[in-house]
């Protein structure tokens, strides 16, 4: 089933729709009691072919952000997207609910719309802030996205925001120009993603806190390793967490316990908060 999926981008892109379809008709995407503006972030968890300059042939890969060193949380792994604006999105999202745009077009828009327009609007909201984000972040076009489904909302440990997850295909564009917010742009294969042996037990090191003894304190954390050409990624947090509920929901996949997962060291100080280096 996986593989069969995994060599062509259509029938991929089906069975997600079908998947996250079918599940927002048993678990609506936002709470019935609406949002806050204020804590709220939209962003798109972005799939598309792997670049030509890579591999050729069709293959699905994640596509990800590398925070810069000028913003919080600096080198972490993230999906773009950010807070919603409602001075612009509601504007945006009606451009994006339009038959010939992007929500449109997905087979379950007219189904929501009917059953709670509430709900259907405050998603379309979501999906123009992770748009809008997006194109400053990357200059992702917002016209050259298909929607494919919503992800359960996500709430951040460290920080006072609830990410609310799009899922999307980036239909041809394969050359991204990052600004100062993103130190680069990521490819990661599905098939990866997929893969038991790439799953890491993170062990975070909090300077500049103490702990039992005066010592800083630890905590594990589940992570995914990425290998480029200079250095092993992680991926791990909201982002991690997020990319685990879609493999769970399309592929029913789950990465083993973490106590059996091999061991990363790293290291967290009071920069990782204010973004200041």
């Amino acid at each position: 089933m996986q593989q069969h999926l995994l060599n062509n981008n259509s029938r991929f892109r089906q069975h997600v729709i079908r998947i996250l379809g079918d599940r927002l008709g048993q678990q609506p995407a936002v709470s019935n009691s609406g949002i806050d503006w204020h804590t709220t972030a939209g962003v798109l968890m972005l799939f598309g072919q792997k670049p030509a300059s890579v591999e050729s042939g069709e293959e699905p890969c994640l596509v990800l952000n590398k925070r810069s060193l000028k913003v919080r949380q600096p080198g972490d792994l993230c999906f773009p997207g950010g807070s919603m604006s409602p001075r612009i999105d509601p504007y945006l999202a009606r451009i994006f609910s339009l038959p010939i745009a992007s929500l449109g077009r997905w087979p379950y828009w007219n189904q929501r719309n009917e059953y709670d327009c509430g709900q259907a609007k405050t998603m379309s909201i979501i999906w123009a802030t992770g748009l809008r984000e997006s194109f400053e972040e990357m200059r992702l076009n917002p016209f050259g996205v298909e929607y494919l489904g919503p992800l359960p909302p996500q709430s951040l440990v460290m920080f006072k925001r609830t990410i609310y997850p799009m899922v999307g295909w980036i239909r041809r564009q394969k050359r991204f120009f990052p600004n100062w917010e993103v130190e680069t742009v990521l490819h990661v294969s599905l098939k990866d993603l997929l893969r038991p042996n790439r799953y890491g037990r993170y062990r975070l090191r909090m300077e500049g806190a103490s702990g039992q003894g005066g010592a800083a304190p630890v905590q594990d954390f589940p992570c995914f390793r990425i290998q480029t050409k200079n250095r092993t990624e992680i991926l791990w947090g909201a982002t991690y967490r997020i990319t685990l509920d879609f493999l769970k929901f399309v592929f029913d996949f789950t990465p083993p316990a973490l106590r059996s997962l091999p061991m990363i060291e790293g290291a967290l100080d009071e920069s990782y908060i204010s973004g200041s280096r």
